[in-house]
């Protein structure tokens, strides 16, 4: 399947912030996939339309990876299958400092927040009609999951590949008991 000039332009840009940990420019990304700056332009008209589509882009892959992983929808599937995906997501994917830079880069910046919360909040949103203890031990293996990945994404501190299925088997541990829906 051939990727599409925006596809092409974003992966750039994520590879930009792979080389040069953090510099997305117009200019640089234009440069980077052998286009002009009005070439670009023509598909973001500005810094903040790559970003966001940048991080459309990456919330859209962790979108699909959860989507892959559950096999069905997030709105017919219950609190613990969600939380289960996106654990087995978290600590199965290759994910590198421009994943965790993207996602960080939003804590600044509310538009980016926002593209995040709507992808994401169908998958990690847990209804207030859960017992507490439940709604602790599915949060704390969501958290779990998250601290895996800021390690491997940013290499500070990474986990071990072999301690990995031993992870698992803790956020396993955390989820069962599951209650009908």
């Amino acid at each position: 399947m051939a990727s599409t000039t925006k596809d092409r332009i974003l992966d750039g840009a994520l590879e930009l912030l792979r080389v040069e940990r953090g510099a997305i420019t117009l200019d640089a990304a234009a440069k980077q996939v052998g286009l002009t700056k009005p070439g670009l332009m023509y598909h973001f008209p500005t810094k903040e339309a790559l970003m966001l589509g940048v991080v459309d882009h990456v919330a859209g892959r962790w979108e699909a990876l959860l989507r892959g992983r559950l096999g069905q929808s997030p709105e017919t599937a219950s609190p613990h299958q969600r939380i289960r995906a996106y654990v087995e997501v978290a600590l199965s994917g290759r994910f590198d400092r421009a994943d965790y830079a993207i996602y960080t880069n939003a804590l600044y910046r509310q538009a980016l927040t926002a593209t995040w919360v709507r992808r994401l909040a169908p998958w990690l949103t847990l209804p207030g009609s859960l017992p507490g203890p439940v709604r602790a031990r599915l949060t704390a293996a969501r958290l779990l999951a998250d601290a895996y990945w800021a390690a491997a994404a940013t290499d500070v501190f990474p986990v071990p590949d072999r301690d990995r299925a031993e992870l698992l088997t803790v956020a396993e541990t955390l989820l069962k008991d599951e209650m009908p829906r």
